[in-house]
């Protein structure tokens, strides 16, 4: 799906209970604007690796971020845009590398299913404001979710509370 049509299709959705690809039903009653930018300004205001990661979907290398080691009291704004994703309550430590946070911000996030060449089915997650891809939400999280939004931490920033 174009980009463009996938934020217009998620503006508004809420965070996916169910895996893969659920979206909650009906509009959020904060009304997020779309942030469209072109590929010469998206290459202006993020670094070369949030450019990486947020506009061509790659993916940091594992433990590499210091927001792993986060434990401050916050929230994780998408580095494209500024959206609060997640506040600090929602992290913990899952041992996979990367940031994980149990649950999100009500329709800030939006999901989006990926089928891999293993045909194993998942979901990526994005930003409902700019459509910057963040990282993949898993079902093998802890309660009350029981979802892991595993974050590449090159594509958030931290607002300590």
């Amino acid at each position: 799906m174009n980009r463009r049509l996938f934020i217009a299709a998620v503006a508004g959705a809420a965070c996916a209970r169910a895996l893969p690809g659920a979206r909650a039903a009906g509009p959020d009653p904060e009304r997020i604007e779309p942030v469209v930018r072109t590929d010469a300004q998206w290459r202006a205001i993020l670094t070369p690796e949030q450019y990486h990661v947020l506009r061509q979907e790659g993916t940091e290398r594992p433990f590499s971020s210091p927001l792993n080691n986060e434990k401050r009291k916050g929230t994780f704004v998408c580095a494209g845009c500024e959206l609060a994703l997640f506040v600090s309550a929602t992290k913990y430590d899952s041992g996979t590398g990367w940031p994980s946070f149990y649950d999100c911000i009500k329709g800030h996030v939006a999901t989006q299913p990926e089928i891999r060449a293993t045909y194993f089915t998942y979901s990526e997650y994005h930003c409902a404001r700019c459509g910057g891809h963040h990282g993949h939400v898993f079902n093998d999280g802890p309660k009350p979710t029981g979802l892991r939004y595993c974050e590449n931490g090159v594509a958030v920033k931290f607002v300590p509370a």
